[in-house]
């Protein structure tokens, strides 16, 4: 499959990259678009111009350097725990699921799920901040009752792509987990 543009929940443009390295495996990475220069510079402005005017009415130059700590803190912050440039999702149909989240600041995330946990990996629907979204999840198997599920795993919780690439993803997956069972 080709890149193709698609949006999150908000509108914001991603990017579905599906790559299939057998008919048992495929990798799906959705992408989110590099931090903003832009925005950085506004974040920045305004925190140093609040400082700014607090140390014209107060003198105290201590404002001035905490403005200038809390600013770069907060950038650490936000490239280190906040701001995911993608995540992926690896099926690999007689071994399990991997995923993992890469954040902006090179730090990744990776968890591995066996295939004999899976239950199912369905499309569920969720109320958020007044609307309802769709969301790719992994049913995982309760060991004391085969039939029950024990846990839901959201995927893509940050990209939070819209119905139309999760159909792509769930078909896809659906291909490989019945050729695995």
């Amino acid at each position: 499959m080709e890149d193709e543009a698609f949006t999150d929940i908000s509108g914001k443009p991603i990017t579905l990259d599906c790559q299939n390295h057998s008919s048992f495996c495929r990798e799906f990475t959705v992408s989110s678009p590099k931090v903003s220069i832009g925005k950085v510079m506004v974040y920045t402005c305004a925190v140093w111009l609040f400082a700014y005017a607090v140390f014209f009415f107060t003198q105290i130059t201590a404002v001035l350097s905490g403005a200038i700590l809390i600013t770069l803190v907060g950038m650490m912050f936000h490239i280190h725990f906040v701001k995911v440039d993608h995540e992926s999702l690896l099926v690999i149909g007689s071994l399990g699921i991997q995923v993992s989240s890469s954040y902006a600041s090179g730090r990744e995330i990776t968890t591995f799920i066996e295939m004999s946990k899976i239950k199912d990996i369905i499309i569920n629907e969720a109320i958020y901040m007044h609307q309802i979204i769709y969301y790719l999840c992994v049913l995982l198997k309760d060991p004391s009752e085969p039939n029950a599920v024990s846990s839901v795993v959201p995927l893509f919780q940050s990209s939070k792509p819209r119905l139309n690439c999760l159909v792509k993803v769930y078909k896809s997956c659906q291909e490989i987990l019945s050729k695995s069972q």
